[in-house]
């Protein structure tokens, strides 16, 4: 995790000024999320990065409070916040993994361009689902690096232990939705836009 820290620190003002890779699927994807939102919707997002899908999702509900392991990060999410527009969002910097399970409940949670980061994904979503509310909403996004060449399975492990890379963990569509299954969870809706692209999951925890 000090690694990863470390990386994401180092990259975040880079990360902050990039593009969206897929603007029109980013679109979609903040379109069919909010479908599950109300105005008194709680919402956690899990590695949120530099805040910009909080700060999109704030209007359509009660608050949003986004997590990430990376300082620089969430540094420059506070620093978008403006008083009286932003009221409704809150940033910290927190272990994804480790974050207490005890507290808060949320009618949403959001990890999106995180699972596939995460070496020990099972904790990750014990974690989500104890602080879902029953019937509460899980959206994801993840990476599966199974669909890509066997070269890049090979050459993320180097890149990583020369400090170039975070981890990454190889998963594949079908694991993916073992995990969530395993984890508690009913897949309620999948897509995938394209060969390579992230897969997109709405998982809700039974009532």
């Amino acid at each position: 995790m000090p690694n990863n820290r470390k990386f994401w620190n180092k990259a975040a003002e880079k990360y902050s000024k990039s593009p969206i890779a897929d603007q029109e699927s980013y679109e979609i994807k903040l379109d069919i999320t909010r479908d599950y939102f109300t105005p008194e919707s709680e919402v956690l997002e899990v590695g949120c990065g530099t805040g910009s899908t909080a700060i999109l999702h704030a209007p359509y509900v009660k608050h949003i409070h986004g997590v990430d392991i990376s300082d620089a990060m969430i540094e420059i999410a506070r620093q978008k916040l403006k008083p009286g527009v932003h009221d409704n969002i809150s940033f910290e910097v927190a272990d994804l993994v480790t974050y207490p399970r005890t507290g808060k409940m949320y009618d949403v949670i959001l990890a999106l361009s995180i699972v596939h980061l995460i070496e020990d994904r099972a904790a990750l979503l014990k974690m989500i689902y104890d602080r879902l509310k029953p019937g509460g909403t899980f959206v994801s996004s993840t990476v599966c690096l199974k669909l890509y060449s066997p070269l890049i399975r090979i050459l993320l492990p180097i890149g990583r232990a020369f400090g170039q890379v975070p981890t990454v963990v190889s998963i594949d569509p079908a694991g993916l939705q073992k995990d969530m299954t395993d984890a508690g969870f009913k897949i309620v809706h999948q897509w995938q836009p394209g060969p390579k692209k992230a897969v997109f999951l709405i998982c809700q925890k039974p009532g």
